[in-house]
This record gives C-alpha cells, sequence and structure tokens, in this order.
C-alpha cells in the first residue's frame, strides 16, 4: 500500500523491495541533486546510478549523496546501463528514470501505485507540453501511432524512460534490449507480445537545464529508432507488418493485370512478379509468427 507519507518509502508492491535506477552519463550538474532527493524521499530503497563512461565525475558526485554506483569504463549506451542496472538490482521492483533532472522523483509512488494495482509495468506518459520540440512531438506521436497499430494495445508513450516493472518479466527480455536509446520502445512492445500488462500515468516532465544537451542525436537516431521500430515489430508482430505489404501487393498485380488486360488484352511479366512477390511476402509473414510464436512458448517454459 502507498505509504502516509512519502518520507517513509517507496511502497512496497507485490514484489517487495524497490530498486530505483538511474543511467547516467556526464549528469554531474543534477546527480548529487536528484540522488539527495531520493534518498530522503525513499531511505529505505536502493538508489542505483550506473555510470555509463561519464567525464565529469558524476559516479563520484552520486556516491556522495548516498547512491550505489555501477561503473563502465566506457559509454556502452544508455540501453546498456539500463540493463546493467536492472541485473544488479535488488529490489523486486525497478524503477528507471532519467539522470538529467527531467523526472520529478515525487511521482514514484503513482508509478508504483499502479503495480500495486495488479500491472506489470507502468509507464509515466508525458504529455505535450514536456516534449522538447514541434518536431520530437509529432515523432513521438507516430511511434505511438505505429507501435499502437502493431501491438493491438494503446500506446501513450513509446519512448518514456521513466517506468516502473516488475523485476522478473523485465530481465526475462534483457537479451532483446538494444544498448542505445531505444530500450522503452523494445520492452513496452516485449511486454504487450508476451501477455504482460502495462499501463500509462500522467506526468510532467522538465526541461533540461539551460547549457544541458540532451545527448541524443534527432536524424541519426531518429532514423535508427524508426529501424528498431520495424525490427521489434518483426520480432513480435510479424504477420501485422508482412500482411498489409502483401495486400498492397496484391491490389497492385491485380490492377495492373485489369489494366494489362484491358489495354493489351493480356497477362504481362510485370504482373506475374507482382502476385509472386506477394506470395512470398505473406509466406514470409507467416513464417515469421510462428517462429515467434515457438520462441514466446519456449520462454514460458523457461519462466
Amino acid at each position: 500500500m502507498l505509504p502516509a507519507s512519502a518520507n517513509n518509502s517507496a511502497p512496497a508492491t507485490r514484489g517487495g523491495t524497490v530498486s530505483i535506477i538511474l543511467p547516467a552519463r556526464n549528469e554531474a550538474p543534477t546527480i548529487g541533486p536528484l540522488t539527495t532527493e531520493l534518498r530522503r524521499l525513499y531511505p529505505r530503497d536502493e538508489v542505483l546510478v550506473v555510470d555509463d563512461g561519464s567525464t565529469d565525475g558524476t559516479a563520484e558526485i552520486a556516491r556522495e549523496h548516498g547512491a550505489r554506483v555501477i561503473n563502465h569504463p566506457y559509454s556502452m549506451g544508455n540501453g546498456a546501463a539500463v540493463k546493467a542496472g536492472a541485473r544488479a538490482a535488488v529490489g523486486d521492483v525497478l524503477v528507471f528514470m532519467d539522470a538529467d533532472g527531467q523526472h520529478d522523483p515525487a511521482d514514484i509512488p503513482r508509478l508504483l501505485a499502479r503495480i500495486e494495482a495488479g500491472y506489470d509495468m507502468a509507464v509515466g506518459a508525458r504529455g505535450k507540453d514536456s516534449q522538447a520540440s514541434l518536431g520530437r512531438r509529432v515523432a513521438n506521436t507516430f511511434y505511438n501511432w505505429f507501435a499502437t497499430l502493431m501491438t493491438g494495445h494503446p500506446v501513450q508513450d513509446l519512448t518514456s524512460g521513466y517506468r516502473a516493472v516488475l523485476a522478473k518479466p523485465f530481465r526475462r527480455f534483457l537479451y532483446l534490449l538494444p544498448n542505445g536509446f531505444s530500450y522503452p520502445t523494445t520492452i513496452t512492445m516485449a511486454f504487450f507480445r508476451s501477455g504482460h500488462s502495462v499501463d500509462y500515468v500522467p506526468i510532467t516532465a522538465s526541461r533540461r537545464g539551460k547549457g544541458r544537451r540532451s545527448h541524443i542525436r534527432p536524424i541519426q537516431d531518429g532514423v535508427r529508432f524508426l529501424l528498431i521500430i520495424f525490427k521489434v515489430s518483426t520480432l513480435f508482430s510479424p504477420l501485422k507488418l508482412f500482411f498489409p505489404v502483401s495486400a498492397t501487393l496484391f491490389l497492385t498485380a491485380s490492377a495492373y493485370y485489369v489494366h494489362t488486360f484491358i489495354v493489351y488484352n493480356r497477362f504481362t511479366n510485370m504482373g506475374t512478379v507482382l502476385f509472386i512477390a506477394a506470395i512470398l511476402v505473406l509466406l514470409m509473414g507467416l513464417l515469421s509468427e510462428q517462429i515467434t510464436a515457438l520462441s514466446y512458448r519456449e520462454g514460458d517454459h523457461g519462466g
């Protein structure tokens, strides 16, 4: 249950203990105040900072303010830091949040309340006012729409890094998580595909402080992120991606056949190629769907 006062600790939910994990890279200006606030609000819970090859003393500052620290000798990526934190955490419930001060520690009990209510993962969903720019807002809207289409479930914020999740099912998917910035995408779709419940909690994310730069590169990471969405879609819901492509090819082939039959009174080679392509894409989708189903069946037996 939720504590009467936020000064006790984050609520021990379902599994029991809570670990708060902060992947950090060169966050010296914010890591000290943030870890101090977390230790003040939740003194009985683990605060774990994963220093991803920082060069500005982030790890030392985090230790001085009471956090447990794991060091990467060089930068391996945000996703790699998340995976390292998940492996090392002692809590039965994991809370992930950014170390740059954008996420409010006071929202943690709200996330954990959804875990207590029976959900396996609770995601902090940012509103429009929390988006850094119009371009990112448009991109996130598209990502959410596409993920909703692929999973068949409403996805309110696919890329939010602020979330609480049961440790056991989260660790089951660690091998799938990329080392870069798109772990939220993969874990969200993996949870939906495997039948784990996901809920969303509205939050307001603060803007980064003056002079603070995001580690995300909009163009390069945007293209890579889109590719990861397609990769994850083919991994978790391949037929939902392959079937529309196959149907489009089949309808194009049919229309082209009608055109050539009326105009030339014959069936052309291009029509044949389009029909064959439609059939092959559909068969690839069916095969991928069966492989996916088998992999999840084996994973379920493996615990």
